[in-house]
């Protein structure tokens, strides 16, 4: 391995290195310059990766490859000369270099990632070598083009794009936030559903008039598909013409500029990631016409506080509000059948939730960690309660479980440390490993039903619970279900049942078992 060196904020490689190992100078804060000697052919991953301070590297002709991350988060560095000889640029190798201003593609490049320059913010020059036999920069658009594809892989602030491109590929504008305005060319016949997300200045989309593919009918400041009239991409301007049937997936993704948007009652369906991370976004109104919330669609809206959802929705899609952190109340309508996994995981701020009569399970995750969740309301079709449905909603008190319910799955409720006391119905036959375990202010617990096992920590670490009852028919019990349960003092069984239960339960819980009396019959 050689050995690096750092002296007065200089990076010193032995001379004869031909490769820069992985992580060699990563997180060096001092490092300002970087002189790599002529013998380096390739530079591993995350190399110089959170070299803050670097501003000065002289790469030499040698050097045909940087690996991932080589110079990630380089954040004072300026420009970068590639060197002529460079045939490999790997993804995320200057990564959010925030202060680069300007990248010249040399001569031999052939294997390059789009993602190399992710997050590079500041730049607003971009050249490709004349005789590179791949890629160009034609009529100085200030972009990277698959020369044979005609293709667009890259732009930045002041891209201008050719007449003679017929592609925008996937992420070629991600997260350009110089960019104010784009004309598509009437050359253009695809455009990647995420070329511009994260473009948050980004007010002024025209498509010229005589492209046949997409349109920017009424002035609207978006791309549309023309014959299927679906949104492709928006921007913080956009007005959605009535004419638009669909929200197309990631058309206003990282939008953080938008603060409201009117969606016309022609739309039926918003797509994936539709408006995912529109930090800004506070209030939106879904139309009766919609039937489908996509999954992902308004993921960490977090200044969302309300939100009214139709009675025409059939399907919430899975994360679909995920991290909707300004989220108080929500109610599910009769119409909703399914409810995606982890839909309201981490609305942190969410109190108040009624599940409409048509879903018969809560899914994954769907409230996990809505820490304030304090009221919830089933409807009496769920029959299922997925794993970690509730998992550690610090904020519920008291929990009631429909009778409709016949299967709890795995950590549904662990961590619900505020929960005092939980009754599960006959109607349970079966419950997953650690259903209740961590709930710190458990006291009382009632498993009224045959249960066909009380499984694996089912009350593990339930340290606050004190009384615990049990129905007749419990097939087994774990040895582990009340592990923790430090202040356990009654095991209520049915009368002439001790012996059942003592046959189950671990020999240290014996003498807590304790009988309760026989049910009067009633006289006829």
């Amino acid at each position: 391995m050689a050995k690096y060196e750092i002296k007065d904020g200089v990076g010193i490689i032995p001379e004869g290195t031909t490769v820069i190992e992985k992580n060699a100078f990563e997180g060096a804060k001092e490092l300002t310059s970087i002189v790599i000697p002529d013998s380096v052919e390739k530079i591993e991953y995350y190399a110089f990766n959170d070299c803050i301070a670097l501003t000065d590297v002289v790469i030499p002709e040698s050097v045909k490859e940087i690996g991932r991350s080589a110079f990630q988060r380089c954040t004072s560095l300026k420009s970068i000369r590639l060197p002529q000889s460079l045939r490999k640029l790997t993804y995320d190798a200057f990564k959010d270099c925030s202060s680069l201003t300007e990248i010249v593609i040399p001569d031999a490049l052939e294997d390059f990632d789009v993602r190399a320059f992710e997050g590079c913010t500041a730049l607003s020059s971009i050249k490709v070598s004349e005789v590179n036999k791949k890629f160009d920069s034609r009529e100085g658009c200030n972009a990277i083009i698959d020369t044979e594809d005609n293709a667009m892989l890259l732009g930045c602030a002041t891209t201008v794009i050719p007449n003679t491109v017929t592609e925008i590929r996937s992420k070629a504008f991600y997260g350009c936030t110089g960019l104010t305005s784009i004309v598509i060319p009437e050359s253009v016949i695809s455009i990647a559903h995420d070329s511009f997300n994260g473009c948050t200045a980004l007010t002024s989309i025209t498509v010229a008039e005589g492209n046949k593919i997409y349109d920017s009918r009424d002035n609207c400041n978006a791309i549309i598909e023309t014959n299927t009239n679906k949104l492709i991409t928006g921007c913080s301007k956009t007005a959605i013409p009535n004419s638009v049937t669909e929200i197309n997936e990631s058309a206003f993704q990282d939008c953080t500029t938008l603060t409201s948007i009117v969606i016309p009652s022609s739309v039926t369906k918003i797509g994936f990631y539709a408006f995912a991370g529109c930090t800004g976004l506070t209030s939106i109104a879904i139309p009766e016409s919609v039937t489908s919330i996509a999954a992902d669609s308004f993921q960490y809206c977090t200044r969302l506080t309300s939100i009214d959802i139709p009675d025409s929705v059939k399907e919430i899609g899975r994360s679909a509000f995920y991290g909707c952190t300004g989220l108080t109340s929500i109610v599910l309508p009769d119409s909703v059948k399914e409810l995606g996994d982890r839909a309201f995981e981490d609305c942190t701020n969410l109190r108040n939730v009624v599940i409409g009569s048509s879903i018969e399970k809560i899914d994954y995750r769907t409230f996990a960690k809505c820490t304030n969740l304090s009221n919830v309301t089933i409807g009496s079709s769920v029959t299922i309660i997925g794993g970690n449905a509730f998992r550690e909603c610090s904020g519920l008190k008291d929990f009631s479980i429909a009778e409709s319910v016949t299967e709890i799955e795995d950590s549904a409720f662990s961590g619900c440390t505020g929960l005092t006391d939980i009754c599960i119905p006959a109607s349970v036959t079966k419950m997953g490993e650690y259903v209740f375990s961590k709930c710190a202010a458990l006291k009382t617990a009632s498993v009224l039903g045959a249960v066909s096992k009380l499984d694996k920590g089912l009350f593990k670490d339930c340290t606050s619970l004190e009384t615990v009852t049990l129905g007749a028919g419990i097939k087994k019990i774990e040895a582990d279900a009340f592990d923790g349960c430090t202040g356990l003092k009654t095991i209520n069984v049915p009368a002439k049942k001790a012996n059942y239960y003592k046959s189950r339960l671990p020999e240290k819980l014996h003498a807590l078992i304790v009988e309760l009396p026989a049910e009067k019959k009633s006289k006829k």
